[in-house]
């Protein structure tokens, strides 16, 4: 019986200390850009050419361009782009984004639109010149 009581102790303490996942802050959508994130490579080689040797060895190259977006938060700019680039979703700019930071990934969704979680990476972060100017100037007052 002791043990029992011992045992649902230390479950229900281990449940305590579980980490809660993380509030989700907000952001303003501010710009999407295409940003070159590849290059798309087409041989000129045919099957009978390969085989003959008479095709020549041309490649047909073109950038590949995948969305980039510019997230403003109140202390930092992250600059992301989606994870899942065969199936991008058009984010609707000047809109407010819950988002948080799982591992090394940017979990972000927009209400306004679906309220879908989608998993963003972050390509560059900026801190927010506009708030060190502020702090700066009331402070030398």
């Amino acid at each position: 019986m002791k043990t029992k009581i011992l045992i649902t102790a230390v479950l229900l303490g281990s449940l305590a200390q579980a980490k809660e996942p993380k509030a989700h802050r907000s952001g303003t959508l501010l710009q999407m850009d295409s940003a070159e994130c590849g290059l798309d490579e087409n041989s000129g080689k045919s099957f009978v050419g390969e085989i003959v040797g008479t095709d020549s060895a041309h490649k047909k190259t073109h950038a590949l361009l995948c969305q980039e977006y510019l997230l403003q938060s109140d202390t930092v700019i992250y600059r992301i782009r989606p994870v899942d680039e065969k199936h991008p979703v058009l984010l609707p700019v000047g809109q407010t984004a819950q988002f948080r930071i799982h591992k090394d990934k940017m979990l972000l969704q927009v209400e306004d639109a679906d309220s879908k979680e989608r998993e963003y990476s972050v390509v560059s972060m900026t801190p927010r010149s506009e708030r060190k100017s502020a702090d700066n100037s009331t402070s030398l007052k």
